[in-house]
């Protein structure tokens, strides 16, 4: 709760949630949709303000209420080309398209961005499984 409160009084971002990821050594927090910038701030100055007060890796999501925007947006900076969300054996699965080159930035080191992006769709769209394709 003391992140959220620090985050939103440093940046004027609504935060709608926080994930302490104490594997990663990162918070990741998930902003009002179109907050997105006001969390940046020009120049990345206020998500480098609250960095530096919190020393810890900060990851920011835009959120949205549709489920394939919103994985579009958790995995960003990388250029998703399609999300098609589908209903198997009483499960929802998202199959995520990417250009070769963007597959690493997909995954990440160790599948760190992968495993962020489904733990954020389950929480917020209960989506069970992402695959990237």
């Amino acid at each position: 709760m003391r992140y959220i409160a620090l985050f939103e009084s440093m940046t004027g971002a609504v935060v709608l949630d926080c994930i302490v990821d104490r594997e990663n050594e990162r918070l990741i927090f998930v902003v009002k949709q179109g907050e997105m910038g006001l969390a940046i701030g020009r120049g990345g100055e206020n998500i480098n303000r609250v960095r530096s007060m919190i020393d810890k890796k900060i990851e920011v999501v835009e959120y949205s209420s549709d489920a394939s925007e919103f994985i579009s947006n958790s995995f960003q900076p990388a250029s998703i080309k399609k999300v098609k969300i589908v209903k198997k054996d009483n499960r929802n699965l998202a199959y995520v398209e990417v250009a070769q080159k963007d597959k690493g930035l997909v995954i990440g080191k160790n599948g760190r961005n992968i495993q962020k992006v489904k733990m954020l769709a389950n929480r917020h769209h209960n989506i069970d499984d992402i695959l990237v394709i």
